[in-house]
């Protein structure tokens, strides 16, 4: 293999056959090539050295090695006693052409032997060979006279060389030379810095001599009438001096690969690497470049290596880099993500490794265990949180490894850290392993035992196996609210309500009306109704009422009979929804309201028809409620004995007034003025107040001489006052009346005048023939009403009672004015 010839001899040049299946074989990795970034030291992301492919060696005792896919030795040529310095073969992989450095260029047919070969004494010329049509050789020389031939590339229909003055290009289409480039630094000495020339496609040349590059572009010149000059012509779309002497040049889609020597006096590079080659990635500009990656390579003797003794050639449709030094051969590849997550895991950079797998997923050719790795790694690490949350991602639906990790944070004791992440859908774990972990909680953390039971589905486990542990437990504890309360869900979910309620209730638990409603349980909580309400009045109320179809009224009143605090709010929400649906229970009401609410007393009785009042006003008088008493005596049509009340219970003149005031009893006003006689406060309300009901002056009239009452001429000024007001309104509102009757009056007259049309559609309304006659030249008279009724004059009964004025018949409606409603035609 490679290996063992590179021990005898040394690589010096070779070439790669593009129809061959590619293998990677030889001797430098990743791991011990130690490509370096020059900026922080880490392996780059855009290449990556791997072994290289078939090729064909060539190597300094003039000898040509070709090797098959397995990097087996598969023929072997001794071509020349001095070295190889390049070969080439052609496109259908045929023939294989070697030049020697004694100036001797044979090709060879690789599966005919067929071939020949011509010597040189120096290599000066630059002959093409080509067969014609007796199928015999015609030799042509391109070039010679100007130094040694170093390097020549043939792409298409042109052929660029390079010698000692600089690099030609020459046409075969059109058999011209196109351009010479002159070499810039002529002070290097050519066999030291040899050109390096790289077709980059059919029409790109880039060049690459010393330490300057320059990327040529043949191009067509068009119409021309200088017709010497040749059909095409190159332009240099970028040209620049780097810090490094180029030993190899190759095309990466826009960017150039470099392989190059570093200059010994140059900073570029610390000074331990100084005199290892270089592979470098650059962004060529107009008239400079940019630096992308560049990569220290460690190859075998590299100190005592020269920048002739390196090459760099590249397969095109591999996008493969073949670094050629004497005693090593490194293939170059772009770095794929798989390369990039190898990078982040010897870094230990798990978390952006399992990143990059699942953005580019369909792309990674490895790491299919990438997220385990990482989760041994947070394991060992004893992140076990993160390394449970961490499962649901990387274990995905493989049932099979989420029960194995399961297992594994059973045996550290982690159990609880991956509870909460494990699969409860659709895909799901044996029952068994959701038992295991709600057991352990069991053991010593209830409030997480009881999470795990409101979030988890109850088909995850064997509900009555977990029933029966739980009840094991309150057998210790008995009064423990958290199993007590994840008993009664775990009731719920077997369907067993009953049992559920009872705990629920027991603990006053929230829920419990949720679980009412939502599994209907009316039926059993007929005999717990106090229970509930002792819980919370305003939702058993309100849960009561909404569901009168499930829970009567006479149920609920019997259940609360002995509780007649709870019996009061129940009746009393019942009463303000409907005063009618509990109206057999109104009388008891009364008592209710009188002991345990009585600021709603009042509105009860003045909103209830169901009310006894007899049986109220025994109740009112016994307590005392005076507001309630005569409330109900003026109900009961006793309102002189109410006024008295408030007069001399209440003695409030206001409540008094006000209460004359809805009565609007006269004989009440007489009573409340006689009342009110001798006393001056009394008075002075009356005076302020009944100026609107009942004439001052009869008041006044009786007020003793000589009383003294307090503010009584702001009292007389407010009844002055009070009277001037009624007298304006009443001016105010005759004003108004009197327009609006004469303009009702003005729009009765027009109406009145106004023509009515009388054809031959309508009739007498007396003897029902038309009332025109069917001759027009006869004279006839027609008498319309008001009302729209005709009549032929003549059909008319005798005038009424009141002299000019005429009634119709038929609605009595007046006849039209004078003249308007009676129609005469004479002939």
């Amino acid at each position: 293999g490679v290996t063992e010839i590179l021990q005898k001899d040394a690589a010096s040049c070779m070439t790669v056959d593009p129809f061959y299946l590619f293998i990677y074989f030889g001797v430098f990795y990743l791991g011990r090539l130690q490509g370096l970034c020059l900026t922080c030291s880490a392996v780059p992301i855009n290449l990556r050295f791997i072994p290289f492919q078939f090729l064909a060696l060539g190597t300094h005792f003039g000898k040509v090695f070709l090797l098959d896919i397995q990097g087996n030795l598969t023929q072997k040529f001794e071509i020349s006693p001095v070295k190889i310095n390049q070969i080439s073969l052609d496109e259908s992989g045929e023939h294989m052409g070697i030049c020697s450095e004694d100036g001797k260029v044979q090709v060879f047919g690789l599966y005919t032997r067929e071939g020949f070969h011509e010597n040189f004494d120096c290599p000066v010329k630059l002959l093409l060979y080509e067969k014609n049509w007796l199928n015999r050789w015609k030799t042509s020389t391109l070039h010679e006279g100007e130094g040694t031939i170093t390097n020549v590339q043939w792409r298409a229909n042109l052929i660029a060389w390079a010698n000692n003055m600089g690099v030609k290009i020459y046409d075969i289409s059109t058999k011209q030379r196109i351009t010479n480039v002159l070499r810039d630094n002529v002070s290097l000495r050519p066999d030291m810095y040899p050109c390096s020339l790289c077709w980059k496609d059919n029409s790109t040349l880039i060049i690459g001599w010393g330490s300057s590059i320059k990327i040529c572009v043949v191009k067509e010149r068009g119409h021309t009438e200088l017709r010497d000059l040749p059909s095409r012509y190159v332009e240099i779309v970028s040209a620049f001096e780097t810090e490094f002497f180029i030993s190899g040049l190759a095309p990466l889609a826009d960017q150039l690969v470099t392989l190059y020597f570093v200059k010994e006096n140059s900073d570029h590079m610390e000074e331990e690497f100084r005199a290892r080659p270089c592979l470098d990635i650059i962004q060529p500009l107009p008239e400079g470049y940019e630096e992308i990656s560049s990569d220290a390579l460690t190859v075998r003797n590299f100190q005592e290596n020269e920048c002739r003794d390196y090459r760099l050639e590249h397969s095109e449709g591999e996008s493969l880099y073949y670094i050629i030094s004497p005693k090593d051969i490194v293939v170059a590849k772009e770095r794929d993500q798989d390369d990039h997550i190898d990078w982040l895991l010897d870094k230990k950079k798990y978390e952006e490794a399992l990143m990059a797998a699942e953005i580019s997923f369909k792309n990674i050719k490895r790491h299919e265990k990438i997220g385990m790795a990482y989760i041994n790694h947070l394991v060992e690490k004893g992140d076990y949180d993160t390394a449970a949350r961490k499962c649901q991602k990387v274990l995905g639906k493989n049932m099979e490894l989420w029960e194995n990790e399961v297992y594994r944070f059973k045996t550290i004791g982690q159990l609880k850290a991956i509870s909460q992440y494990l699969p409860r859908g659709d895909l799901r774990l044996r029952p068994a392993i959701y038992e295991m972990i709600l057991h352990e909680f069991l053991k010593s953390d209830y409030e997480g035992f009881a999470t795990l039971i409101r979030e988890w589905p109850g088909e995850l486990y064997n509900n009555m196996t977990i029933v029966q542990a739980v009840t094991d437990h309150l057998k210790k504890d008995p009064m423990n609210s958290t199993l007590l309360t994840t008993l009664a869900e775990l009731y719920t979910y077997d369907q067993r309500y009953d049992r559920a309620l009872e705990i629920y209730l027991r603990l006053r638990h929230k829920d419990v009306y949720q679980l009412i409603h939502k599994h209907d349980l009316f039926s059993s909580i007929e005999d717990k109704i106090v229970l509930l309400m002792d819980f919370d009045k305003e939702k058993a109320v309100d849960m009561l009422l909404d569901n009168e179809d499930k829970i009567l009224i006479d149920r609920v009143v019997e259940e609360l009979r002995d509780r007649p605090e709870l019996l009061h709010i129940y009746l009393h929400k019942l009463f303000k929804r409907d005063h009618h649906k509990g109206q057999r229970y109104h009388e008891r009401q009364i008592g209710l309201y009188a002991e345990y609410d009585r600021p709603n007393l009042l509105p009860f009785l003045r909103d209830s028809i169901h009310c006894p009042l007899e049986k109220a006003l025994e109740i009112c008088q016994e307590r005392n409620f005076v507001e309630e008493t005569v409330f109900l005596l003026s109900r009961m049509g006793n309102c002189r004995r109410a006024l008295q009340m408030i007069m001399e219970e209440l003695e409030d003149v206001d409540k008094a007034i006000e209460f004359a005031k809805e009565q609007d009893d006269a004989e009440l006003w007489e009573d409340l003025i006689s009342y009110s006689i001798d006393k001056p406060p009394f008075i002075t309300g009356l005076l302020n107040n009944i100026g609107t009901h009942v004439d001052p002056i009869l008041l006044i009239h009786r007020i003793k001489e000589g009383m003294e009452i307090p503010n009584l001429r702001d009292s007389l000024v407010k009844i002055l006052q009070d009277y001037n007001l009624q007298i304006l309104l009443r001016e105010g509102c005759k004003k108004i009346l009197v327009a609006d009757s004469l303009s009702l009056l003005q729009k009765m007259h027009r109406t009145q005048m106004r023509g009515v049309r009388v054809d031959e559609e309508n009739i007498c309304e007396s003897c029902h023939a038309s009332i025109l006659p069917s001759d027009m030249a006869q004279n006839f008279s027609v008498v319309v009403f008001y009302c729209r009724h005709m009549f032929h004059k003549e059909c008319l009964p005798s005038p009424g009672t009141i002299p000019g004025v005429q009634f119709c018949n038929i609605c009595s409606a007046k006849r039209r004015g004078p003249g308007s409603g009676i129609l005469e035609m004479k002939k």
